[in-house]
């Protein structure tokens, strides 16, 4: 009887553990959260001007890349909301930024 009771024992404690979560369950669980946050993930390439321009500012500020990203869409809907996106992008091309 005892070996009966003792079985039961491991089987439950057994059941009872926390299965580890793959990397992959992990992150998609974090972006889940994020998601019901309200924040939404952007993805994308930066072109070598871009790319300097994202290190100064990352020197200069000590954003993360949430903020710097969510501060340059930010700002270029409120230069296109003025009408000034022509003039944003003008000054792009002649600083070759």
């Amino acid at each position: 009887m005892k070996n009966a009771e003792s079985t039961d024992e491991l089987s439950n404690k057994k059941t009872n553990k926390k299965t580890a979560m793959s990397n992959a369950e992990k992150q998609k669980r974090y972006r889940e959260r994020q998601k019901e946050k309200g924040l939404q993930e952007m993805r994308g390439y930066m072109s070598p001007e871009a790319k300097n321009c994202y290190q100064l500012i990352s020197e200069q500020t000590n954003w993360s890349d949430s903020v710097i990203i969510s501060n340059a869409v930010r700002l270029t809907y409120a230069a296109y909301k003025n009408g000034q996106i022509g003039l944003l992008n003008s000054w792009l091309k002649n600083n070759k930024l």
